[in-house]
């Protein structure tokens, strides 16, 4: 099979590797508008040649779309016009919007709306990584638009990369990412900002940042260029999960106020419920 790999950073590259590992891709073909971008790609191997958008759908079996969510959606109306009977998947972290752009178009079913969730918090074709999607969840979302054989491709697509594949209708997803993935990248960013403005001595936060430290602002180093169209996008969904993120901070903050540490433990007991949802995932 050959794909069209449009958008050649860390998700895509990672995903070209996979797929060209497993004698999935026979040869995958980079578009990209950062030509540093595009020759890192194919130095590196990920990618076998670039071309133009036209000339790469022209000769691909398959296109998947790997930029800023911004970018697929501008996108994706012009891949659907120039496709024949090709598929095509997408990478983005919303769903409804992207879905909104082409639900009247006539090759909406050989668009399939996926959220692979996986990543890293940093960005290019040199972060590409083996087994990036190993043992991760894919969503696909509005599978009922698309026609069994081309649905079947792209779930053929998922199961190369090793992905457990969860059905959702996009609003749902769009609702369930704000809360588990979306809310944290926005605390890791508010939190580094904190740091950063109350700690002027550089020297200080490296030699006394700790493992708990780095893991919580790991997601801080996140490009905005990818974080804030997907904020944009899920803007609403986003509000509400902010709300009351800052709501229970502001409950912290009281019991920190009256100095009343019983009901601070029974918080943190509370929050520790965590554990059993994510130990029996």
């Amino acid at each position: 099979m050959v794909i069209c790999l449009i958008g050649t950073g860390l998700i895509g590259c990672s995903m070209a590797l996979t797929l060209k590992q497993a004698s999935f891709a026979s040869r995958v073909i980079g578009v990209d508008k950062n030509p540093m971008h595009l020759d890192k790609a194919i130095s590196l191997g990920y990618v076998d040649e670039g071309a133009s958008l036209e000339d790469g759908i022209k000769q691909s079996d398959a296109i998947v779309i790997a930029t800023p969510v911004n970018i697929i959606a501008s996108l994706l109306p012009n891949v659907l016009d120039l496709i024949e009977d090709q598929w095509v998947i997408d990478v983005g972290s919303t769903k409804s919007i992207l879905i909104d752009k082409v639900s009247h178009h006539e090759k909406r079913g050989h668009y399939v709306a996926s959220h692979p969730m996986a990543g890293t918090e940093f960005s290019g074709p040199e972060a590409a990584i083996p087994n990036l999607f190993q043992n991760k969840v894919v969503v696909l979302c509005n599978t009922m638009d698309n026609p069994k054989q081309i649905l079947e491709q792209a779930v053929r697509l998922f199961e190369q990369l090793e992905m457990e594949i969860l059905y959702q209708d996009a609003v749902e997803h769009d609702i369930h990412a704000a809360y588990v993935s979306h809310i944290s990248h926005i605390s890791s960013f508010a939190l580094a900002l904190t740091v950063l403005e109350k700690e002027k001595n550089e020297d200080e936060i490296f030699k006394l940042a700790s493992g708990g430290f780095d893991s919580t602002v790991r997601l801080a180093k996140s490009s905005p260029a990818m974080w804030v169209p997907i904020f944009e996008q899920n803007r609403d969904n986003v509000l509400d999960v902010l709300d009351e993120h800052i709501n229970t901070l502001a409950r912290f903050r009281s019991l920190l106020i009256k100095k009343d540490f019983d009901a601070f433990y029974k918080a943190i007991e509370k929050a520790n419920d965590i554990k059993r949802i994510l130990q029996a995932k």
